[in-house]
């Protein structure tokens, strides 16, 4: 009996989703979790959520949240996306622990992999031009694998550039300072293309942010005594490596230093666009890939995709549960569609639960402001939303309605103040 079946096997109907109950038994207490550990007892939401519920629409579940107080504690169904980059660098140590202030329970390392084939904390293997100050150190900017390209008004073109985690050593990329994740396409000198970042963010917390290994990480989150969701990044180079690094290779090695560190794999969520690499992990690692994350790029992949249209996914939800996936990760906006002013599940949500797939949901306060209609991540309820508070209206759809076991977010303070107002676990 799978893991998954063995969690099923233990229940009893109950007036709550199914899936949230199932997360709930298998998002314990980290059981990695060691005496002496730093975790951090006093969470700390700050003003965000309560800003949010005054702007939600008059209703009933405006009036729950705004009854909700603390104390608060962490969440498992409260994801650190990025670490809490709304207002921290993005992979960095600083940005964790402030994840981890504001109760997130899981915290996620996007992970790449160097030169000289050590992983780190990079959303991309080829940020590190938006990421870092890299264009401002001429010695490895040398090192990019497209240099700094200014703009030219005259032509239309715009500044570019492209800077890559195997473009430089573990100790190069451990000397980069990190920046807010942002550029100026209007640039016409390197210092200018760096000056980037969103309005609606911030750069107070960038002077003293950190860098991080993948070791790094680990060694941080076990030391809090939190669950751990690396994803293995989709290389952006040729594959073997340099001729002699696999695909395989990487899959492997980003298990294998759970495994050195004495991380139990029930901690570890580990994720990957790639289905093969879901599928690898299943096989050569039947304990980590038990609760792997197939995150779903499929929007982006195939012409066509349709959250309401089941012949547009490719393989199907029953296809996916019989390969073995238990755990699927779509972007919000494909869980959800709308119906009479409201947001409601979307067919794709429907069939994922018909097919036993738990459901796990990315990103919340990823992006601006929801008064422009939310952008990529609120595309399917576009027409139903006009204000930041509309977030924990879909919170409340995800949770409540569909039974998502997680959900990623930019900001942790959102998804742990809700998770902690609904009881979830």
């Amino acid at each position: 009996m799978t893991f998954f079946h063995a969690l099923r096997a233990t229940l009893r109907p109950a007036a709550r989703p199914l899936v949230p109950v199932l997360f709930a038994l298998a998002l314990t207490a980290p059981a990695a979790a060691e005496n002496g550990s730093a975790a951090i007892s006093d969470i700390e939401i700050g003003p965000r959520p309560f800003y949010l519920v005054g702007e939600m629409k008059e209703g009933a579940l405006k009036e729950q949240l705004a009854q909700c107080k603390g104390p608060f504690t962490a969440k498992n169904f409260s994801i650190s996306h990025r670490g809490a980059p709304l207002q921290f660098p993005e992979h960095t140590r600083e940005g964790y622990i402030a994840a981890a202030r504001m109760g997130a329970g899981v915290i996620e390392c996007d992970v790449a992999f160097t030169k000289d084939r050590e992983l780190v904390c990079r959303h991309a293997q080829c940020d590190l031009h938006t990421t870092t100050d890299i264009l401002a150190r001429p010695e490895l900017a040398a090192k990019c694998s497209e240099g700094f390209q200014p703009a030219d008004p005259t032509t239309g073109r715009k500044a570019s550039a492209k800077c890559c985690t195997s473009d430089l050593t573990l100790a190069e990329f451990k000397s980069l300072r990190p920046k807010m994740d942002g550029f100026n396409p209007r640039g016409v000198t390197p210092q200018e293309y760096m000056d980037g970042t969103p309005s609606w963010r911030t750069d107070l917390y960038v002077n003293r942010a950190t860098l991080v290994s993948h070791k790094e990480y680990i060694a941080l989150v076990k030391s809090l005594g939190l669950k751990f969701t690396p994803e293995l990044k989709t290389p952006e180079v040729a594959m073997p490596f340099e001729g002699g690094y696999s695909q395989e290779h990487y899959a492997q090695q980003m298990i294998d230093e759970y495994k050195a560190a004495g991380v139990d794999p029930r901690d570890v969520y580990a994720q990957s666009f790639r289905l093969d690499d879901v599928l690898y992990w299943l096989k050569a690692e039947p304990a980590f890939g038990a609760q792997a994350v197939y995150l779903d790029g499929r929007d982006e992949e195939s012409k066509g995709f349709d959250n309401m249209k089941p012949e547009t996914w490719q393989p199907s939800m029953q296809e996916l549960a019989d390969k073995g996936v238990k755990i699927l990760a779509p972007p919000l906006w494909m869980l959800v569609t709308h119906k009479d002013g409201r947001i409601v599940p979307s067919v794709y949500a429907e069939e994922a639960k018909k097919a036993g797939l738990g459901l796990i949901s990315w990103s919340l306060e990823r992006s601006g402001p929801l008064n422009t209609g939310g952008g990529y991540y609120y595309q399917s309820v576009k027409p139903v939303i006009d204000r930041d508070g509309d977030m924990l209206a879909l919170l409340d759809v995800l949770a409540r309605d569909i039974g998502v076991i997680g959900v990623f977010s930019d900001w942790p303070a959102t998804t742990t103040f809700y998770a902690n107002c609904l009881k979830l676990n």
